[in-house]
């Protein structure tokens, strides 16, 4: 039974993408079998994972309409190790295709779980705004993953997005919890950041995962090469930071529940 973790923050340039695509490969160099799911038409995880998504004959969007399955749309990322679902700009109209079929909120998550014995993680890269993309990727996770930089608006918008969470937990997906807060961009040089950071520990506590991702011009570099940064630079600081922040998942979510298992 796979882990299925959307990566979401209602606020966009957030680094929701890098954090996807960076723990995807972390993971997968730590071992652990990983999909990542682009549901953003702008494809940005699916060209940073080196898949061209102009050449794409079959993405999410067919998966969606259920006009393929997953095992027939995922590509292969071979040098981030792990398989991508990738999405183009055909997914921008799925929006209003969804609107009008049945289970709309529900389609990746029925999808998913005919490919659930083939991976331990599911990475989902939601679009930065709630819509019924996002839906379908918080309808299918068990929880949700927020990177986010320790500046004030982001604390505003933090408080949206956990509100979010808790409706969609109460009306559409009871397994649906916040896993964790992932500190991103971040400079200890800038006292607001961290005092921002200690006020996330104070409200958060447990929630706030140990590892910060730091400011690393490389790791914005990686996408334009068609790489995770990961691989791009692995000494670089992000690079460690990001294959230690997968280390820490494996860790505090302990082993891989069975069919029947619950989530801690």
């Amino acid at each position: 039974m796979s882990r299925i973790f959307c990566i979401a923050n209602q606020k966009g340039g957030v680094g929701k993408t890098t954090t996807c695509v960076n723990l995807a490969a972390g993971l997968a160099q730590i071992g652990q079998r990983v999909l990542l799911v682009d549901l953003d038409p702008q494809g940005n995880a699916t060209m940073g994972s080196g898949v061209d998504k102009r050449t794409l004959e079959v993405n999410v969007y067919d998966v969606l309409l259920e006009t393929a399955t997953v095992a027939e749309a995922r590509q292969r990322s071979e040098k981030g190790g792990y398989d991508v679902l990738g999405a183009n700009r055909e997914l921008a109209g799925a929006e209003v295709e969804l609107v009008a079929l049945p289970h709309r909120n529900e389609r990746l998550r029925r999808a998913l779980l005919a490919a659930e014995s083939d991976y331990d993680f599911v990475l989902i890269d939601s679009p930065p705004s709630l819509s019924l993309l996002t839906l379908n990727g918080l309808c299918s996770a068990h929880g949700v993953i927020v990177p986010m930089q320790c500046e004030y608006f982001a604390l505003e918008g933090l408080t949206d997005l956990v509100n979010t969470i808790k409706q969609v937990h109460a009306n559409l997906n009871k397994d649906l919890q916040l896993i964790g807060l992932l500190r991103v961009m971040f400079d200890p040089r800038i006292t607001l950041q961290t005092q921002v950071s200690e006020q996330l520990k104070t409200h958060f506590s447990d929630k706030v995962f140990n590892t910060v991702i730091p400011r690393n011009v490389r790791l914005a570099e990686a996408p334009s090469y068609g790489l995770p940064g990961v691989v791009f630079d692995p000494a670089s600081k992000g690079a460690v930071a990001f294959v230690e922040f997968a280390r820490e998942m494996v860790a505090r979510l302990g082993p891989v529940p069975g069919p029947q298992a619950k989530m801690a």
